[in-house]
């Protein structure tokens, strides 16, 4: 039998509560797509609103192999031991209803943190949308974060668009690399390093050290060929091993460095602000291309326009004019 449904103010208290069941069945209810669901959801995120906006978000991409799993383990349990935080991590994989995706084993290969009770692992939403399950991770975020997380690492999953849309919903966006530069940095994409706000060369052991080493230079180099960030800051190239921990302190503190800047230069508030506002216009279009495809009129006339303009009958353009003006007459 499921589990009885909890009011909005039930919900609340629970994550103000730090209950681990009631903010995992919260995030299920901002995953869901029922209206009756979403509609609970919007109550209950607006009832813990007050309580969010005090975490660290980080952003954690990297190249397949680099070991985004062992890595977010291993800084992760630095993060609670050491530092005594409190750590969600959540992801955001548009590609799981059609692969699987990696996070959905993130529980099983992240042993240690899936265990603690002062870390929260979610596995991302089953969509085939990013704009879909790019909205349940922000709304995750603040789940997390009136819960009483402190520092939310959000991991890409997914490839190309992904990490521009993780980048929108984070404060420091870091970016795992492998030592053998050469051909790494051929294959990176440009636009990724730009939005790095560190880089982070994996797996600088057990012999690799002197990979890693060139590989650091190289990207070093390379960044000098990038305009300066927006945040004023210069990113750095870091070495870590997760299996021996090195270089894991270093990394936090690049972070947390980061963070002190930006909130002392005003960016980091002014970063929030203009994510909120593109969050809002991202809200409106997904809310109005839902509005749209689930009109009678719409739905009745689609079918046929998309086989003129296949035939080569109809321009796109008059097509989608059609219809949106069956909209307008409302």
């Amino acid at each position: 039998m499921p589990p009885s449904r909890l009011s909005a103010a039930e919900y609340a208290a629970g994550i103000r509560a730090g209950s681990r069941t009631v903010l995992g069945r919260a995030i299920t209810l901002v995953e869901s797509t029922l209206p009756s669901d979403q509609a609970l959801a919007q109550q209950v995120l607006q009832a813990v609103l007050p309580h969010t906006g005090r975490s660290l978000r980080v952003g954690i991409t990297g190249v397949p192999g680099v070991g985004k799993s062992t890595f977010i383990e291993a800084l992760g349990r630095f993060l609670v031991e050491t530092q005594g935080k409190k750590l969600a991590v959540l992801a955001v994989d548009p590609s799981s209803q059609r692969g699987g995706g990696s996070i959905l084993g993130d529980k099983t290969r992240m042993p240690w943190l899936a265990a603690h009770e002062a870390a929260f692992i979610r596995p991302s939403p089953a969509g085939s949308s990013l704009g879909g399950v790019a909205r349940a991770t922000r709304e995750a975020v603040l789940l997390c974060e009136a819960a009483g997380h402190d520092v939310i690492f959000v991991e890409t999953v997914g490839v190309g668009q992904s990490e521009t849309t993780v980048h929108g919903m984070v404060d420091f966006f870091l970016l795992l690399l492998l030592a053998g530069a050469g051909d790494e940095l051929q294959g990176m994409k440009r636009g990724i390093m730009e939005m790095a706000d560190a880089l982070c060369i994996t797996k600088a052991d057990q012999g690799n050290e002197q990979a890693a080493r060139r590989a650091k230079v190289d990207y070093q180099s390379a960044l000098h060929l990038f305009p300066a960030a927006p945040s004023g800051q210069v990113p750095p190239v870091l070495l870590t091993s997760s299996v021996s921990g090195t270089g894991l302190a270093e990394v936090w503190q690049a972070i947390e460095a980061y963070a002190q800047a930006t909130q002392h230069s005003g960016y980091f508030q002014q970063r929030r602000q203009q994510q909120q506002l593109q969050w809002l216009h991202q809200s409106i279009a997904q809310e109005l291309e839902t509005r749209f495809y689930t009109d009678a009129a719409v739905r009745q006339r689609l079918p046929a326009l998309q086989q003129a303009v296949a035939a080569g009958r109809v321009t796109p353009f008059a097509a989608a004019t059609e219809l949106l003006d069956l909209r307008s007459e409302k």
